[in-house]
């Protein structure tokens, strides 16, 4: 990632910010159009409404979970459930069906008619330029559900090449121990979403604010872009609550170029205070980190294990410190990266009227009414809850319900007004880690030799034998 640069990487031309697309679908969950009066067509139950609040007989910043005075968020990049987790045999947690012979029963076809079959990375290392995340991609990977689309797709809609059979590529424990020890111990998610099926950026924006404003690629933010009604941020400053976002190059705040703007220097600070910090018991209310995007963030093509490093040294500087009994972080990805996974996204509530920012011969498929691709999510807290895995649907605006939920603050839209807040992870009634749990080190530590593929590069793809038909 990489706020301010277009969509580079695509070879696609950056999208006006001022043209709006027009969804194609009429408004999946129950907008009635020009009157503001919103119902879920499915039950009947009206829908929250951007600005209510979460218990609306307390004062907005009211503290509802006192337990928890410090939620941490690191955001990694572009990798599915499937793909990192898929060989995770965790009970009740869907991964990959297991075939006779050991492996993963998932497959994908070729457009010849030759079948792509699930295979293990030769490397911890990743192709360049592929898989690909793009809009048009994503849809036709997931191709109204059939799920058979991610290696057959061109890479985006200016090209033939296909992403081919990386798609269908996955890690397991001994390519990632660090996480594996992590995802086994703590909470998961198995139905936690990015916010729509598209890239980096816009899957940011959720983050920040419960709409992407209809950007859906990597494409440069408008200077003064905005959201109508502000982001978690501003939320925070309006209710004394403090916060800070710790980055290493980037900073997500730059989508929205006036946040960043206002607060680089003074809230958006380098990653390094982070550690100071969680070291003295001095982090804020809420804090949003963020790895190095060249190296740290494992996007293609890097090399996972020094995201997995990365990932290792915030954790264990919360455990560590003395802030551990009142902290949650939140770890996850921002979207799927291209990668395989067999749940098909269900259907979302649009954030607000904005539709997908088009550009000629675009298709706009449901707009902002579907959520993307399954992402990992572990939620580290001493009071998580212990032997649980959540089959709630989440997406990124889960984390600012969570958030609004113990600060009673109001919604910024729709989507995150309705969103799941994942209380279901936490057992508040007692701490299950106070003590925390032995954690495996990360592949880097433990073998060195994992760090050569950064030079010599991902192996060969697909290995031998599975391709079949």
């Amino acid at each position: 990632m990489a706020a301010g640069q277009g969509d580079e990487r695509r070879g696609k031309p950056d999208k006006p910010i001022a043209r709006r697309g027009v969804l194609k679908a009429g408004l999946a969950i129950g907008a009635v159009a020009g009157t503001g009066a919103w119902t879920v067509t499915g039950n009947g139950r009206p829908l929250r409404q951007p600005g209510s609040l979460p218990y609306p007989d307390l004062a907005p910043g009211t503290d509802t979970i006192p337990q928890i005075e410090h939620v941490v968020v690191l955001m990694m990049e572009n990798h599915s459930y499937d793909n990192r987790l898929g060989m995770l045999f965790r009970p009740g947690a869907d991964g990959f069906r297991i075939g006779p012979d050991g492996l993963p029963t998932a497959t994908n076809p070729y457009a010849n008619g030759q079948i792509q079959h699930a295979f293990r990375m030769p490397t911890t290392c990743q192709l360049p330029a592929r898989p690909s995340q793009e809009w048009t991609a994503s849809h036709n990977a997931y191709d109204n559900g059939r799920m058979d689309g991610f290696v057959s797709t061109p890479i985006d809609p200016l090209t033939t090449e296909t992403v081919g059979a990386v798609a269908m590529g996955y890690w397991q424990e001994e390519d990632q121990p660090f996480y594996y020890s992590v995802y086994r111990q703590f909470p998961i998610a198995d139905r936690y979403h990015c916010s729509l099926l598209g890239q980096t950026y816009p899957n940011r924006r959720y983050l920040l604010a419960a709409t992407s404003l209809g950007m859906i690629d990597d494409t440069t933010p408008g200077p003064t872009d905005y959201p109508a009604n502000g982001t978690i941020f501003d939320e925070l400053d309006a209710n004394g609550i403090t916060w800070k976002n710790y980055y290493s190059t980037t900073s997500s705040t730059e989508l929205f170029p006036p946040l960043y703007v206002k607060n680089v220097g003074t809230k958006v600070i380098p990653i390094a205070d982070f550690f100071t910090d969680a070291a003295a018991g001095t982090l804020p209310n809420y804090s949003l980190l963020e790895p190095d995007y060249t190296n740290q963030s494992e996007e293609n093509p890097q090399n996972i294990v020094v995201g997995e490093e990365f990932t290792a040294s915030v954790v264990n500087a919360l455990i560590n410190g003395p802030d551990w009994d009142r902290t949650a972080l939140l770890l996850t990805y921002d979207e799927h990266g291209g990668y395989f996974d067999h749940v098909p996204p269900p259907a979302a509530i649009a954030p607000d009227s904005i539709g997908p920012i088009l550009l000629p011969g675009e298709d706009g498929f449901d707009g902002f009414h579907r959520y993307g691709f399954r992402v990992p999510f572990a939620l580290i807290s001493p009071w998580a809850r212990r032997d649980f895995v959540s089959h709630q649907v989440y997406d990124h605006t889960s984390i600012l319900k969570l958030v609004e939920t113990k600060w009673n603050l109001p919604a910024l839209t729709y989507r995150d007004a309705n969103a799941a807040p994942m209380l279901d992870m936490l057992d508040l009634r007692r701490p299950s880690f106070a003590e925390p749990p032995k954690l495996a080190q990360p592949l880097a530590v433990t073998d060195p030799s994992s760090l050569s593929c950064s030079v010599t590069g991902p192996g060969t793809i697909p290995p031998a034998g599975s391709v079949t038909g």
